[in-house]
């Protein structure tokens, strides 16, 4: 048997910087979530910030640049953590240095990693371990924001339907991985649902073969799908990520405990809340709490009307962040002068119709998969 515990985003931040670097953060989890990870045989992490050493520099984004010293690899590898994902859009935040800053890290404390690399081809590569006998395979892909690497360009692994439906085929079948899981980090932040896209995409996964696929980023519990054979948690919440938010998905997730026998598994959620800058073990009213919500979700999402409404509701919630971003800066002027100059001034002048910062907010809403689909959402209504 192959027992295998799968957290969300770890991120070492200002509060408490001094754990991770005095490799004392298991004052961050307690004893009870670190028994659980070390009575583990393997645990998988999403570790969502480079490991800089200071002097690289931030890239031009839209959203926060996220990045942690070095020197706080020595209390993630405290946390006895087998293998991290790094197919995230923070991984990419302090560019091809910053990468190279966590990979060399990483490697030297011996952590195995996936989902990055110096070109597509390397970034997209499945990691296998064997488990007590078991072969797992592991596939890491996420959304396109500012970090997915090209041919020629570092960087992280996109979920890609030309190629990462392919793999995940032929890790399955040609491989012979078996359990296969998929790391998708992706779907709208702090949305406890799939949308009807995130859904179509995470049932191909498992039509391609993935025994279980679980989608990060959100921040958020969110809930799970059993479908043809395979499971599909859409949310598990943050691991230790504090950074001052106090929006209430942020104080509550689960672990994903997965035990593999020869042809079966069993997958169970260990719920966990916020506590100070660290994390505890979810107890009493907490935990059912957490886990009634989550199985509710779970059964609500059986009906595929529901997904639809239910997202077109929160599409809407969403309007005028969405919509509000194309409108750039000085929008009555520029309107009143495309008007007077049947566009031919505009036409000239468009780069200051959009500051830099305006330009790279459009960009990700149109170049991410989750963005996208909400923008196309609001200009398809009726």
């Amino acid at each position: 048997m192959a027992h295998i515990i799968i957290g969300a985003d770890l991120v070492p931040t200002k509060q408490n910087l001094k754990e991770f670097e005095k490799g004392k953060s298991i004052d961050l989890i307690g004893d009870e979530i670190a028994k659980i990870i070390r009575d583990s045989d393997f645990s998988c992490f999403n570790l969502e910030t480079p490991l800089i050493n200071g002097n690289e520099e931030c890239i031009d984004k839209w959203g926060p640049c996220i990045g942690a010293p070095a020197s706080t690899v020595y209390g993630i590898k405290a946390l006895n953590i087998d293998f991290l994902t790094l197919a995230n859009n923070h991984i990419m935040d302090y560019g091809a240095e910053g990468l190279q800053s966590t990979i060399e890290a990483l490697k030297t404390a011996g952590i195995q990693y996936s989902g990055v690399g110096s070109n597509l081809d390397e970034a997209r590569k499945v990691f296998y371990t064997f488990v007590n006998g078991i072969k797992i395979g592991i596939y890491c892909c996420a959304e396109h924001e500012f970090s997915i690497a090209s041919e020629h360009k570092s960087g992280v692994n996109p979920f890609d339907p030309m190629n990462s439906l392919d793999d995940v085929k032929s890790s399955k079948e040609e491989e012979k991985a078996d359990f296969l899981i998929v790391l998708y980090h992706g779907g709208k932040e702090h949305y406890r649902y799939p949308s009807p896209k995130l859904q179509k995409i995470c049932h191909k996964l498992i039509e391609k073969g993935a025994d279980l696929v679980v989608c990060q980023h959100s921040h958020c519990v969110g809930c799970k799908e059993e479908y043809k054979g395979g499971t599909i948690v859409y949310g598990q919440g943050n691991f230790i990520f504090e950074c001052g938010e106090t929006d209430e998905c942020w104080k509550s997730a689960v672990l994903i405990d997965i035990n593999i026998m020869d042809n079966s598994h069993k997958i169970d959620y260990i719920p966990i809340i916020r506590n100070g800058n660290g994390i505890r073990l979810a107890k009493n009213k907490d935990a059912d709490d957490i886990i009634d919500s989550f199985n509710v979700r779970s059964n609500e999402i059986l009906n595929p009307q529901f997904v639809h409404e239910n997202y077109q509701e929160y599409v809407e919630q969403q309007r005028s962040t969405y919509l509000g971003a194309f409108l750039g800066h000085k929008t009555f002027f520029f309107r009143g002068l495309n008007r007077i100059t049947n566009g031919f001034l505009v036409r000239r002048k468009i780069k200051s119709l959009y500051r830099k910062k305006e330009r790279l907010c459009l960009r990700n809403f149109i170049e991410c998969e989750a963005h996208r689909e909400m923008i196309l959402t609001l200009l398809r209504e009726r």
